[in-house]
């Protein structure tokens, strides 16, 4: 795939970008859990299809390219938990979906068949949407996947009264295996639509039918309930109005459009995504972090970066460790891993950048495949500019049993960063066709996050990392000392998006050249293997200055440049 302008670049995240729709819920849906035919058998979940209110309304904002579906639509769990382990043995192999059956002490697995899992986003094709206009036409016909992570709470007071299962799936094309679930008594938000494909409807009236498709009812045995919602589509200007000159409806501290960091104006030219300037705007959010208000942390800020959301097993130490630094062989440690770069694209710079220039950006992973956490103190001399970082070690109780020095943490003041970074987590260099050559090369400094789910089968795997974004303990510039945690089975992705992160190519010739990611390349953290440390993506270039070109051919089974 040949790419010069990435497209994430360029749209708001799908939870703001939606139109204005209202859902009217008519026969089925009306109440969780009611209507239900089901059979109920011991360690089998018993689902249905439910649609939260009778109207909503979403705002198609002002040069959008469409409206995104979030029509209020649940699925209920009930009488045993709704759980799947999808896996992958490589990046060779297709994924693989199996539901896990419990029954007391018994379980049981029943591999899903082929074609409803392609991917760990969920399951494909799960909810059918139909829409027509106020003459009775359909306008659009959409299928969607539906996230079981998508938990959202209870269904009736005598449930569980916290979800053990991940709160969202994983969209990084090299996630190697997931753990899906809705706990019994619970419902999942299932109404985001292709929320990578705007649909086009204009300012109207709408009925939409929503229904799950029938391989699923029948693989499932759920109710062929399907809820009827009213839709009405507005247009908002720019700055949060109605384009009609109505009056401008509440906005979310997310500031859907823009995700800009903390206290920042928005600005067009900028989509920030949930690490701030660092990323540009995913295509969504999961409705599990959204509906915990954890979606919308964007950068630093007060209440953002105090620590509180970390472990309690993992307080911040208030002073320098005492007493002499070490660990022994057979403590456990994390094992830090390189996934290949992905999210290529050719684009001109950002603001700080040569203009006129091009540049090669790109996302880069280094995820953590335990067994234990990566726990990362820095401490700080009154007045300096960088603190001393020890890595941290705990036994399966959570205690700590040793520590030792690490490095560095420094002050990033730049806009959409304002944190402490650890430096030495990973580099980049772009090598030539031979991999003998470095051609380019970057160094970053990270604050610690655990954004993607990687692989939560893995050994002590944590299911519920608290630092899912710039939440993290990143602190602020004047703090004293601050914690980072990697957590286990999660991975944690900078996009090159930044001045001075991605690699200039405006004079390279063309040809073929691998993008290296290097995780821990000073190895001045301890860990249980350094041999998989580096990962390599080939890209070939093209074009001539000011027009140049990336093809990014697939990595194995993995087709995503």
């Amino acid at each position: 795939m040949t790419s010069q302008l990435h497209p994430s670049r360029l749209r708001r995240s799908a939870l703001a970008a939606g139109a204005a729709l209202t859902v009217v819920v008519t026969g089925a849906g009306a109440a969780p859990g009611a209507g239900a035919d089901q059979a109920s058998t011991t360690g089998k979940p018993k689902l249905k299809l439910i649609a939260a209110s009778n109207s909503v309304t979403l705002d198609r904002w002002k040069g959008e390219p469409g409206v995104y579906l979030d029509l209020g639509t649940y699925v209920t769990v009930d009488d045993a938990p709704l759980e799947f382990k999808v896996t992958r043995k490589s990046y060779k192999d297709p994924v693989v979906a199996q539901q896990i059956l419990r029954n007391g002490t018994t379980t049981q697995t029943k591999k899903l068949p082929a074609g409803l899992v392609t991917n760990f986003s969920g399951l494909t094709g799960f909810l059918d949407v139909s829409i027509k206009n106020a003459a009775g036409e359909e306008v659009s016909k959409t299928s969607g996947t539906f996230c079981p992570n998508n938990a959202s709470g209870r269904i009736r007071p005598d449930a569980p009264a916290k979800s053990k299962y991940p709160q969202s799936c994983s969209t990084n094309p090299f996630t190697l295996g997931s753990v899906w679930g809705v706990e019994k008594g619970w419902a999942a938000n299932s109404s985001t639509v292709a929320y990578d494909e705007p649909v086009e409807l204009p300012v109207g009236e709408y009925t939409a039918k929503v229904s799950v498709a029938k391989k699923y009812r029948d693989l499932f045995g759920i109710p062929d309930d399907q809820p009827t919602i009213k839709v009405t589509v507005r247009e908002m200007g720019d700055e949060g109005g109605e384009g009609a000159g109505g009056a401008a409806p509440s906005r979310s501290s997310a500031q859907h459009g823009g995700h800009q960091a903390a206290g920042q104006e928005a600005n067009a030219a900028h989509h920030y995504g949930p690490r701030g300037a660092d990323a540009p705007v995913p295509p969504a959010l999961s409705h599990a972090l959204e509906d915990r208000g954890m979606a919308h942390h964007l950068g630093d800020g007060p209440g953002h970066t105090d620590g509180s959301r970390i472990a309690p097993a993992l307080k911040p130490n208030a002073k320098r460790p005492s007493g002499r630094a070490g660990v022994a062989a057979n403590v456990p440690k994390p094992d830090l891993r390189s996934l290949p770069a992905w999210d290529i694209a050719i684009t001109d710079g950002e603001e700080g950048d040569v203009a006129g220039k091009d540049y090669l950006a790109f996302s880069a992973n280094v995820w953590n495949a335990g067994p234990a956490p990566l726990v990362v103190d820095g401490f700080r001399s009154p007045g300096k500019d960088l603190m001393d970082a020890y890595q941290y070690f705990y036994d399966a109780n959570g205690k700590q049993i040793g520590y030792t020095p690490t490095g560095t943490m420094e002050w990033d003041p730049r806009e959409g960063h304002e944190h402490w970074h650890f430096t030495d987590f990973a580099s980049y260099r772009l090598l030539s066709e031979d991999q003998t050559k470095e051609v380019r090369s970057g160094k970053e400094a990270f604050c610690l996050a655990n954004t993607d789910a990687i692989d939560y089968t893995v050994k002590n795997a944590n299911w519920h990392p608290e630092n899912t974004d710039l939440s993290t303990a990143c602190g602020q510039q004047n703090s004293i000392s601050v914690r980072e945690v990697l957590d286990v089975g999660s991975g944690d992705t900078y996009t090159q998006y930044r001045p001075g992160q991605s690699f200039e190519i405006t004079d390279l010739p063309n040809g073929t050249y691998y993008i290296q990611v290097i995780a821990n390349p000073e190895k001045r953290l301890q860990e249980t293997n350094t041999d998989n440390n580096v990962a390599l993506r080939k890209v070939v270039l093209g074009g001539e200055p000011g027009a140049r070109t990336v093809t990014v051919p697939p990595h194995d089974l993995i087709d995503a440049p």
